[in-house]
């Protein structure tokens, strides 16, 4: 297969570059730290996959799906595993979190493989059943680097006009652009909450609840009627 490689973190698409090498079923026509650039390329080549990253300045993956004619076949590759529903509904093969590791890429590639030629590669079930996501951490991006977070050493995350500050028990914070409302669907199955229209907190954290207000690691942080009762519902009170 034809494939291509679009992101724009240069240590990124060196990664995929060494991997591509690896797998003999793969030829790399081109690598693109920019998605604008790589639309007439794909429009006017036969090119069978693309590499490409979700989250990136000015035009997204998402924009550049929609502005190609052509439609290869596409494999996600992000730090942003809350994007994972999106990409699907947009017929990804793949969704690949960063850091990426090769057996997962040569996953995704086998399941490329059996979509793109079905009967020269018997591959088991489990290569084309949903795709694995990763459940227990994420990254977010915080200045210049992706920084990996454990959603258990998370205790609460506090949103501010643009940003959030994700406070752990290292008694640090990070801060990174992303609004709550993603945060918030991506933590409530994983044991978070959002209790205040500027708080998600980790109930695992939480030491007590004094009338409006749970206490984490000392702090007190205010519960707002709006998110008082699917609250109490979530911890049974």
């Amino acid at each position: 297969m034809k494939c291509v490689i679009i992101d724009d973190e240069p240590l990124a698409v060196d990664l995929l570059k060494e991997f591509v090498s690896k797998v003999d079923s793969l030829e790399l026509v081109n690598t693109f730290t920019n998605a604008i650039d790589a639309i007439s390329i794909i429009n006017q080549s036969n090119v069978d996959l693309i590499f490409l990253d979700i989250e990136m300045p000015h035009f997204s993956g998402i924009d550049f799906i929609n502005a190609i004619e052509k439609k290869p076949l596409i494999i996600f590759t992000t730090a942003y595993s809350n994007y994972a529903v999106e990409g699907f509904n947009l017929g990804a093969v793949d969704y690949l979190v960063k850091p990426i590791p090769f057996h997962r890429f040569l996953k995704s590639v086998l399941r490329a493989q059996q979509i793109f030629n079905p009967q020269n590669l018997p591959v088991s079930n489990n290569l084309i059943s949903t795709p694995e996501i990763e459940q227990d951490f994420m990254f977010v991006r915080a200045e210049y680097e992706n920084v990996k977070l454990n959603f258990s050493d998370i205790l609460f995350i506090e949103g501010l006009k643009d940003y959030v500050k994700i406070y752990t028990t290292d008694n640090k914070y990070t801060l990174t652009l992303i609004s709550l409302i993603k945060l918030e669907n991506l933590l409530s199955s994983k044991g978070f909450a959002r209790i205040h229209r500027s708080y998600i907190i980790n109930i695992k954290h939480v030491k007590s609840i004094q009338k409006n207000k749970v206490i984490i690691a000392e702090k007190r942080i205010p519960i707002s009627e709006s998110y008082k009762s699917s609250f109490f519902e979530k911890i049974n009170l």
